[in-house]
């Protein structure tokens, strides 16, 4: 497996799809700020057989489709979560080996209750961290033609900033890791990688 490179070595980025080794059965979080590029680093992602990817994407644009074009997407932001979080748990509770699902879950809340609901279902829970600063998160949003509220995301980079400290010190407790991509190793992508056995620690790109 190649290592990925420390943070703030200065390495160029990364040609290659970072390979990511899951076990056979695992939930897999795709975490970070709001814009970071979570969406995008999921749209990438190779079709592999026994991977269920569930992306809020997919339910924002089914509203979409059925709701009259005026309607602001901030009407419909809270649905969109709903959705997006009860087909979370679906997936978790389905017979799919390899479950990726995306939240920003900065808040350590949300962390724990996607790490319980991995050990309910049976899942090793693995994180994959996009550590991306507030500009960078806001350009990604501008870009996506979608900005979350000032208050709220004011909120979401103070936790995001806390952490990425607390993941380059190891994986939170009920985690078996915790992987940490830039936004410019996160554009080069992930490769899934399904093994028989499951691999602790943080790593970081």
């Amino acid at each position: 497996m190649t290592t990925p490179t420390p943070a703030g070595t200065g390495a160029r980025p990364p040609v290659r799809p970072l390979p990511l080794e899951l076990p056979g059965r695992t939930l897999l979080l795709v975490a970070g700020m709001p814009g970071a590029g979570k969406s995008t680093l999921l749209a990438g992602l190779p079709p592999v057989h026994g991977v269920a990817v569930v992306d809020s994407e997919t339910h924002r644009a089914a509203l979409r489709r059925l709701l009259p074009a005026a309607v602001p997407y901030d009407w419909y932001r809270p649905l969109v979560h709903l959705l997006h979080r009860l087909a979370v748990v679906f997936a978790a509770v389905s017979p799919a080996p390899i479950v990726v699902a995306h939240l920003p879950a900065t808040d350590a809340r949300t962390r724990t209750a996607v790490a319980r609901l991995a050990a309910l279902t049976g899942r090793a829970a693995h994180l994959l961290w996009l550590d991306v600063d507030p500009e960078e998160a806001r350009r990604g949003q501008r870009e996506r033609g979608r900005m979350v509220p000032e208050p709220s995301f004011a909120r979401h980079a103070e936790r995001a900033t806390r952490t990425s400290a607390l993941l380059r010190e190891g994986p939170p407790p009920g985690w078996h890791s915790a992987t940490v991509l830039d936004r410019a190793a996160a554009r080069a992508g992930v490769q899934l990688q399904i093994t028989s056995g499951a691999h602790g620690g943080a790593r970081h790109k």
